[in-house]
């Protein structure tokens, strides 16, 4: 299923033995724009550190509940790693986290999730990290820093991010929803995140290779867009409008 990122957002969390918080924020890779953890708003509980849930742990997404379930303990979470509220997730930490969980490092491997490219659940069905495999420098950014980031296209800027559109079978973000009403009487529209040329994080700004005029005139998306797997005639409108083959045709599988 694809979601937006907005929307998740106050998801509650249900642990194994309760309910563990809320879904305050995301942070992802740029590499993969690949979900690397959900941060929980606990409220009074384990305050004064961020409490980090790898989609390692996550087992299912229920929209009509507004719930997402974990496979972890309250005392689990509580055990884990300790992350200070406001600091960032270095990689340290990060080497830390997996290992106290048992989880293979997402960054050792060609794939999205390293020597994988599905997010496979389960310690007895995960893979051990691809021998040899050169790990790749990852920057993690948070999706509550990069809204708002500017749109520059070929010829001059056209739009901001609005939202991330989120597939939580991999728990990627496969699209970004990009608001124009700032630089002309516009509309929402999608850009996949396979055809960002580049990011400058330090000048808060997504660079495309495409004009404005080819991002004036793409499909328009409303929150009755269709963007399920079973339903992708929006998709599908979107990526022919572009000549782009669609994720879902081109993303590696074992």
């Amino acid at each position: 299923m694809l979601s937006k990122a907005k929307t998740l957002r106050g998801y509650k969390l249900e642990g194994l033995d309760g309910v563990i918080g809320k879904v305050s924020q995301f942070y992802f890779d740029d590499k993969h724009w690949a979900i690397r953890y959900l941060v929980a708003d606990t409220g009074n509980w384990l305050t004064g550190r961020q409490v980090l849930i790898s989609p390692y742990a996550l087992l299912a997404l229920d929209k009509e509940k507004e719930s997402i379930t974990v496979n972890l303990t309250k005392k689990q979470i509580e055990d884990s790693p300790s992350l200070n509220t406001g600091n960032s997730v270095s990689q340290q930490y990060e080497e830390i986290y997996y290992g106290h969980h048992g989880w293979p490092l997402y960054w050792k491997g060609p794939y999205m999730w390293g020597s994988s490219p599905n997010l496979v659940r389960g310690k007895d069905n995960l893979r051990a990290t691809a021998e040899g495999s050169k790990p790749w420098d990852h920057h993690l950014l948070n999706t509550n820093d990069v809204n708002g980031h500017e749109i520059k296209a070929t010829d001059g800027e056209i739009g901001h991010v609005d939202d991330f559109i989120i597939d939580d079978d991999l728990w990627a973000i496969r699209y970004l929803v990009i608001d124009t009403k700032n630089w002309w009487p516009g509309k929402k529209v999608l850009i996949s995140t396979q055809w960002i040329d580049r990011v400058s994080w330090t000048q808060s700004k997504v660079l495309l290779n495409l004009t404005r005029e080819t991002i004036k005139s793409s499909p328009e998306y409303t929150d009755d867009s269709l963007l399920t797997r079973d339903y992708r005639e929006y998709e599908t409108g979107l990526h022919r409008y572009y000549k782009k083959e669609g994720y879902w045709v081109s993303e590696p599988t074992l």
